[in-house]
């Protein structure tokens, strides 16, 4: 089954679910970056984590998850958008040491907490209109899931649970997916405590995907056999946002001057997307251009 995400209201709870598969999406990221087997799980879980916060998403809005932590991985980053004139959901992700690994922890987990280490979630939501909201809080377990439901209810004051997984074994990703709950405003008190107790008693979110691949699985094991809402399915697929315009904008910020000697340096200039690892190449006539262009702009 390909990948889908769906949002629906369980209805009288006052508990909105949305659920996402995930299993291609984290199979593309891994391969395009040779992840090690931790840092696709952890990767694996923050790029789900996106996808179900783009799930509200409209328009040009993005959402852009970056946990920097202290561990052997590094900075590791995740973003979600739009496609298709809003019929699909993209995502994309990299980390910035991707083939740190550490042993397996005493369940025979990933130990992703301890490669993340101590650190802060980023979340930045960019709209149609006006200047991106940024949210940053204190990592609390490293282990992805806790820490975006504590940004959830701290950051923006919404009781959420949030439920992630990214199993693997040595011939690649065999299963990923996630669960996102979150407390309606005037949902009864108890409502989300409920849920939680159905979460905490319910097979990982990975059985469940090989169990079944699809996300309307997934919110049927946590809220059981209640009355479903829906309010939107989409697919869900790798993609990426670079594009040679975005590269010469970034190369403008040389100036012309700063331009000029990179082209007395080298006959050309590469730059190469760090989330995709599409590679783009100009000329020396083209920084030659590129130089003019800065150059008249200021003029």
């Amino acid at each position: 089954m390909p990948d889908a995400l769906l949002s629906a209201t369980a209805t009288g709870s006052g508990i909105a679910v949305s659920a996402v598969v995930t299993t291609d999406l984290v199979r593309e990221i891994r391969a395009r970056h040779d992840l090690s087997p931790t840092i696709a799980a952890a990767l694996g879980r923050l790029t789900t984590g996106a996808v179900l916060f783009g799930a509200s998403l409209k328009g040009s809005e993005r959402i852009s998850l970056q946990i920097s932590g202290n561990g052997p991985a590094g900075a590791i980053t995740a973003e979600s958008w739009l496609l298709d004139a809003g019929a699909v959901i993209g995502a994309r992700g990299y980390a910035r040491n991707p083939l740190a690994e550490l042993p397996v922890d005493q369940r025979g987990k990933f130990a992703v907490g301890s490669v993340v280490g101590n650190g802060v979630l980023q979340v930045t939501k960019s709209y149609e209109v006006g200047q991106p909201y940024v949210g940053v809080v204190p990592l609390q377990t490293g282990e992805i899931a806790e820490d975006l439901a504590y940004y959830l209810a701290n950051s923006e004051q919404i009781p959420s649970i949030v439920a992630l997984g990214v199993l693997a074994d040595p011939t690649g990703i065999v299963a990923a997916g996630g669960i996102l709950a979150q407390a309606l405003p005037g949902a009864p008190d108890d409502a989300l405590e409920r849920i939680e107790r159905r979460a905490l008693a319910m097979p990982s979110v990975t059985t469940l995907v090989r169990e079944n691949p699809t996300a309307e699985h997934l919110l049927h094991a946590l809220l059981g056999d209640v009355d479903l809402r829906a309010h939107r399915e989409m697919p869900v697929r790798f993609d990426c946002r670079c594009t040679r315009e975005k590269v010469e904008t970034a190369l403008t910020g040389l100036g012309a001057d700063g331009l000029r000697r990179l082209r007395e340096e080298r006959d050309s200039a590469e730059a190469t997307c760090e989330f995709c690892g599409r590679r783009y190449e100009l000329s020396g006539a083209e920084l030659d251009a590129l130089a003019e262009r800065v150059e008249r702009a200021k003029s």
